[in-house]
Parts: structure tokens; C-alpha cells; sequence
């Protein structure tokens, strides 16, 4: 149950999220494993001669803080190690290693314990009670007095059990209200990244069949942006599968926790109220029942006790450790192998071939600005659509070679923000011929293709910053960031909540328990009216023999 949980905190699927881009370029060998090909291990970029190759990058002087491993929460978690002798524990949060989860359930240790000393010396109290016949004898003079203060605790305590039925029932409710919440965001989120992919997935394939004047993207390019895209898909596919497997298996469990809970605090509220009635009447035989149901219900509820103590702790664990990681991304944590985010001034496959198609774009607009709209082709040549008036400014390049940002347009260019404005005043009117009988350097039918290279270019420009945050884990700090300010607090608040109504259920059935026994064995009614009567007569026999006697002498 508990790594469900682990799994919402860390990210419903972010181990899936950061194989969502490439970062190893298709010509190097993967495998067939589209997640291996997701995930990657190098950085590509442009060489010399256009083709990609992996990024070398110099190195430079690692300070201390680089070398540093971050140890997420290692104050809290700093806890006596069940498997080393019951030394501290001193790794931090790590989900994958096996002493830290036996230093988190050392924490529900004391639970534990308590309920196997609560089965053991409890069951050997009832078999000398009711098989020995050892009973807890008062004086007569106090026996009045003792029960009326065994009535009244027996009401505390029954009080107690049904005030931590109520706390029980209200926690649990609202735990599993805000897990479900949490969890709902995760998979938002999820579906968030899914969209990005599916869009930067569609724009590519539109990017196929963009072309003017018969003018398309080289060939080359068309299949790698197909290599791209089945990546892409089955990076998507593999997301939205896993999403949705995990979130089921996680609502399945938290139902079933809610059932056991809900059916814990129904029963021990019943097993209060009735145990209470049979004392009172004093029903010895029906008590008996009730006090053996009592004392197996005790420890499970003990034990459950110890069960939330621990997935308290557990979660409180992931919660500081992401509010330190979000304040230390890029430090080496046990986050890292969950979240392999790399540097933000690197790129993956996915970036890099998105601004090669952009500037690709880009170079058959220019080349047919260059050669054919501001030329003056001969009248037998299929580009003459009598073609006149000022030249038209060619399209800026938003990357350089390196594909890094251009810093600005020069001043003959437009970019791609402003070229459809720029351009409409080169459209000329057209005849019925398709030629131009005004001033102009495209017609209509070729400006609007302009027009759909130039936004193709700008859907793909505004998607890659997306990509870029998926890719070195700014979506997932912000995604952290959200969960530990807003879902965190509640969630433990209610567990907190839950722990103490289960901790109420099992002291006051416990001590009721104790009290049953006690005050049901009390001398009934009907048992001190036949005691009086056979001391009665017995006192009126013996009067009238002496008067007798009296009279007769």
C-alpha cells in the first residue's frame, strides 16, 4: 500500500515522463525498446557537416556543491535501523533502499508491540478468570461505591471508543478525498504532457506537407521527422497506458483501505454500544462473546494503528524530500534515478529536430522568396505570374547553425511573428489566368502558403520551451512544488486524524474490555432481594423465641 502512495508523491509516472523525449539521435543504436530510445543517454546536436552527433561539452572546474550528494530529509529520517542492529539510519529518503524502509517501520514499532502484548496477556487473563475461577474480590461496605465508579468510567471509555469511531470515520473520509484529489492532479498533469507530445507530434507530420510552389522540405528531413514521430507516439502510448494502470491500481487500493476502515470503526462502535447494554443487564454468557470479539478487535486496531503510523511517516518522508529536491533540482539526490533531468543548456533529439525543421521552413520560403518571387522570370516559365514592385523582405532564421537563438532579425527580414502582416502588402490581384494586375510579388494561392509555413514554424517554435521544461524536469518541480504546498499538508492532517481515532478505539474498547468483566459479575438485584429475604425471617424467627420464652416464665 504504502509504495502506491510513494508512487503519487514522486510522480504518478514521471520516471515514464522523462522517457517522453529522445535525447539519443536515431542514428544511434537503441535497441527496440521505444522507451530506451526515449529516455537516451547522450546529447545530440549539429555537426560541421549538418548530420547529428553527440554534444561534447568542455569541462569545467566541479565545485564542492556539484560533488555533494543531496540526502533528502536526513534529519527526519534519521531513525533506528531495524536491519543494522538498530544503528541510526543515515541514507535519507530512498524509496529503493530496503533500510530505509525498516527505519520507517520502526516507527509503527510500539503499535506492534502493544498488540502482541495485548494478545498475550489479555488472553491469558481471560483463561484464569473464567477456567480458574479467579475473581477481583471487594468488601461489602465499598462494593456500592466501587461500581458506581466502575459505571461511570465504563461510560468514559465506551465515550472515548465512539468518539474515536467518529474521528476515524471523519479522517478516513477526507484522506481518501484528498488522495483522490492528488492523484486527479498527477494524472492532469500527465495528460498535460501527453497533449504536448500529440501536438508537437502533429505539427511535424503537418510540417510533411507544408511546401511553396511545389518547393518541400528535403526528403531527408521527412524521414527523420517519421523516425520522430513513432517515438513520440509510442512515448505517449507508453504514458497514458502506464498513467492509467497506476491510477487504478492506486483507486483500488485506497478503496480498499477506505472499507477496512470504515468497517473497523462500525464495528468497534457496535461492539462498544452492545458490550456496554450486556454489562449493565448483566448478561454473563453474551458478555463472554463480546470480550473475546473485543480482544482480537483490539489488536487489529492496534495494528492498524501501527500499519498508519508508518504510512504517516512515510509520506511525510516524500513530501521533505521533494521540497528539498524542488530547492535543488540539478544536485545528485535518490530523486535523480526517478527524475533523470539533465542540464537546461542541453537538448534532446526531440528539440534538435524541431528547430532543423523550423529553419528547413524557413530556407524553402527564402528560396523561393530569392528565386522566383523577387526575380523576373521569363514569361514561358512556370514561376511567371507577372510579378512587379518592391522586393519582398525574406523570412528571419530564429536559430543559427548551432540551432542556438538568433539574437535579432536583420533589417531586410521579418519575423516569424510579423511575416504574415509584412507580406500581405506584397499580394497582388490576380485575372482569371492566375497572373497578377497589380503591383505584387506573390499571389494570393502562393501567399497563403507562406502564411501556413510561417505559422507551422511558429506552432513548432512556441511547443519546443514545453519540451524543453519536460526535459530538464522544470515541469516536474513545478508539479512538485504544487503537490508539497498544497496536497501535502492535508493529506498528513487527515492521517493524523485517522491515527488518533484509532488510537482512542483501541485504548477505550481496551479499558471497556477491563470494565465489562468487572461490572458484570456485580451482584444483580434479584440475588440481593433473596439474600435479604432469607436473612429476614431468620431474625424474626429468633425475636419471637425469646418473647416467647419471656412470656412463659
Amino acid at each position: 500500500m504504502i509504495p502506491f502512495l510513494i508512487v503519487i508523491f514522486s510522480g504518478l509516472s514521471w520516471s515514464t515522463l522523462s522517457y517522453t523525449l529522445p535525447s539519443a539521435p536515431i542514428g544511434l543504436s537503441t535497441g527496440n525498446d521505444p522507451l530506451k530510445l526515449i529516455l537516451g543517454g547522450e546529447n545530440v546536436g549539429l555537426s560541421k557537416n549538418g548530420t547529428l552527433e553527440p554534444l561534447v561539452q568542455a569541462s569545467e572546474p566541479m565545485t564542492d556543491a556539484q560533488h555533494s550528494i543531496l540526502v533528502l530529509a536526513s534529519k527526519r529520517t534519521n531513525r533506528p535501523d531495524i536491519l543494522r542492529g538498530f544503528r541510526r539510519y543515515q541514507d535519507g529518503w530512498d524509496i529503493s533502499n530496503r533500510h530505509y524502509w525498516a527505519s520507517v517501520g520502526f516507527t509503527g514499532s510500539f503499535a506492534f508491540v502493544m498488540a502482541v502484548l495485548w494478545l498475550v496477556f489479555f488472553g491469558l487473563a481471560l483463561v484464569v478468570h473464567y477456567c480458574c475461577g479467579w475473581r477481583v474480590r471487594i468488601k461489602d461496605k465499598r462494593l456500592h461505591h466501587s461500581h458506581r465508579i466502575c459505571f461511570v468510567m465504563l461510560l468514559i471509555f465506551t465515550s472515548a471508543a465512539a468518539v474515536g469511531c467518529i474521528l476515524l470515520s471523519v479522517g478516513q473520509g477526507n484522506f481518501h478525498g484528498e488522495v483522490i484529489h492528488t492523484l486527479k492532479y498527477v494524472v492532469n498533469q500527465s495528460d498535460y504532457t501527453v497533449q504536448i507530445l500529440r501536438n508537437v507530434t502533429e505539427y511535424l507530420s503537418l510540417a510533411k506537407n507544408i511546401s511553396v510552389a511545389q518547393i518541400f522540405l528535403p526528403s531527408d528531413v521527412m524521414d527523420d521527422i517519421d523516425k520522430l514521430n513513432v517515438d513520440l507516439n509510442s512515448a505517449a502510448d507508453t504514458l497514458v497506458d502506464k498513467t492509467r494502470e497506476n491510477s487504478a491500481e492506486i483507486r483500488k487500493v485506497f478503496s480498499d483501505v477506505r472499507s477496512v476502515l470504515i468497517t473497523v470503526a462500525a464495528v468497534m462502535l457496535l461492539l462498544a454500544l452492545i458490550g456496554l447494554v450486556l454489562s449493565i443487564y448483566g448478561h454473563h454468557n453474551a458478555i463472554l462473546v463480546f470480550v473475546v470479539s473485543g480482544w482480537l478487535l483490539v489488536a487489529i486496531t492496534f495494528f492498524l494503528c501501527g500499519v498508519f503510523v508508518i504510512f504517516n511517516n512515510a509520506i511525510s518522508d516524500t513530501c521533505l524530500a521533494m521540497q528539498e529536491w524542488v530547492e535543488n533540482p540539478q544536485t545528485e539526490s535518490a530523486l535523480s534515478d526517478i527524475l533523470p533531468c539533465v542540464d537546461q543548456k542541453t537538448t534532446n533529439h526531440t528539440l534538435v529536430q524541431s528547430k532543423q525543421v523550423i529553419n528547413d521552413m524557413v530556407s524553402v520560403v527564402n528560396q523561393f522568396i530569392y528565386t522566383y518571387a523577387n526575380t523576373y522570370p521569363s514569361q514561358d516559365s512556370k514561376y511567371y505570374f507577372n510579378q512587379s514592385g518592391p522586393m519582398m523582405p525574406p523570412l528571419c532564421y530564429p536559430f543559427d547553425n548551432k540551432l542556438q537563438d538568433s539574437p535579432q532579425c536583420g533589417a531586410q527580414e521579418v519575423s516569424i511573428a510579423n511575416a504574415s502582416l509584412v507580406w500581405k502588402e506584397y499580394t497582388c490581384e490576380v485575372s482569371s489566368l492566375g497572373m497578377c494586375t497589380t503591383e505584387g510579388r506573390v499571389t494570393p494561392e502562393i501567399y497563403t502558403q507562406l502564411v501556413g509555413a510561417v505559422n507551422e514554424s511558429y506552432a513548432l517554435q512556441h511547443y519546443t520551451p514545453l519540451l524543453l521544461s519536460l526535459q530538464n524536469c522544470d515541469f516536474v518541480r513545478e508539479t512538485f512544488q504544487e503537490i508539497t504546498s498544497s496536497y501535502c499538508p492535508p493529506i498528513e492532517h487527515n492521517l493524523q486524524v485517522v491515527n488518533a481515532g484509532l488510537g482512542l478505539i483501541s485504548v477505550g474498547v481496551l479499558l471497556c474490555l477491563l470494565l465489562w468483566t468487572f461490572y458484570a459479575n456485580r451482584p444483580q438485584r434479584e440475588e440481593v432481594f433473596v439474600k435479604m429475604r432469607f436473612v429476614l425471617p431468620t431474625r424474626v424467627c429468633s425475636s419471637f423465641k425469646m418473647e416467647t420464652h419471656s412470656c412463659l416464665q
